[in-house]
């Protein structure tokens, strides 16, 4: 495919093996019967791509739109029914898709700047919260019967003692033992649950100012996980990132001001955000060694400077 970048083949059949290779030869077709499909014109793909397809698109009428394909999937189809159910209430709009193909056709929010490039900490903080506060919302049981719980995730922090015959391997033992308590402890304790993004952090946050909305918003989200638990479980992905956060100056104070803020501006307990973060925190790392076996160093020491401003 022209402009495909070769990082992202490369990145695919790692992953996915003879079924990642198989998928990348057919993607032209796939991006072809996308178009016709949806009368598109389909530009080159964004320059930086990790686990889907991702282009720029416009339609017969001139919309501005992304083509996102991926390989079929469990969280390609939850996010496909989370932009369901958020039906562009502060996240993209999804105007088409098809499970089968793996194919999604959203909203190109536009300038598309990500939140990344903010650089007062404390303001991005805020543009987080208000975004959350947008896509938060309550389901039926038959409406969330698609989507995992943050039980079912927080259960995937019991493989690593498994892994390592009911040690901790190389991570930190009282790290680990932490966040196991905190788990029990805040899952125990956990208020009403929401359909949460699941994943809204500086890279999921883009500008929308420019946008064709009967109401224009500054910033909505993209990419949701689609996950099921209280509000304090979504400030965690925040929490540790940007991906160059463990070597900013000051970390403790950094996390500190924005579980202050988060919770004044969500009206959560900041002890709660402070628990949930470094227990994702912790889990997250260990995800990082089961996927590649490679120690997430900048995750752990945001684990620890969490740890360090409990109780």
């Amino acid at each position: 495919m022209r402009n495909l970048p070769d990082t992202f083949v490369q990145f695919m059949i790692e992953i996915y093996g003879t079924r990642g290779a198989a998928w990348v030869a057919e993607l032209p077709q796939l991006v072809a019967a996308c178009a016709a499909r949806w009368h598109l014109h389909v530009h080159d793909p964004f320059p930086v791509l990790s686990y889907n397809f991702a282009a720029p698109a416009t339609d017969e009428n001139g919309r501005f739109l992304v083509l996102k394909i991926g390989i079929p999937n469990k969280e390609l189809l939850t996010e496909i029914a989370a932009l369901r159910c958020y039906d562009g209430q502060g996240i993209c709009q999804l105007y088409a898709a098809d499970p089968q193909w793996g194919a999604l056709l959203i909203e190109r929010l536009r300038p598309g700047t990500m939140l990344l490039a903010e650089q007062d900490d404390a303001a991005a903080t805020a543009v987080a919260a208000q975004v959350m506060q947008q896509v938060w919302r309550p389901l039926s049981a038959e409406q969330a019967a698609p989507f995992p719980t943050v039980h079912a995730w927080a259960n995937g922090l019991s493989k690593l003692r498994a892994t390592f015959a009911g040690g901790v391997g190389p991570f930190p033992p009282k790290l680990v033992e932490t966040a196991e308590s905190l788990f029990r402890d805040l899952l125990a304790s956990m208020d009403e649950p929401l359909l949460l993004h699941g994943d809204l952090h500086h890279y999921n946050i883009l500008q929308a100012a420019q946008t064709a909305r009967p109401v224009p918003q500054p910033w909505l989200a993209i990419d949701p996980k689609g996950v099921i638990g209280e509000p304090a479980y979504e400030v965690g992905a925040f929490m540790r990132n940007p991906l160059d956060l463990a070597q900013w100056p000051d970390l403790r104070r950094v996390l500190a001001r924005r579980a202050a803020i988060f919770a004044e501006q969500l009206g959560l307990e900041r002890q709660r955000i402070i628990g949930w973060s470094l227990a994702q925190a912790v889990l997250s790392a260990w995800w990082s060694y089961e996927d590649s076996k490679q120690m997430a160093h900048n995750t752990l020491t945001i684990a620890q400077a969490l740890a360090e401003l409990l109780p």
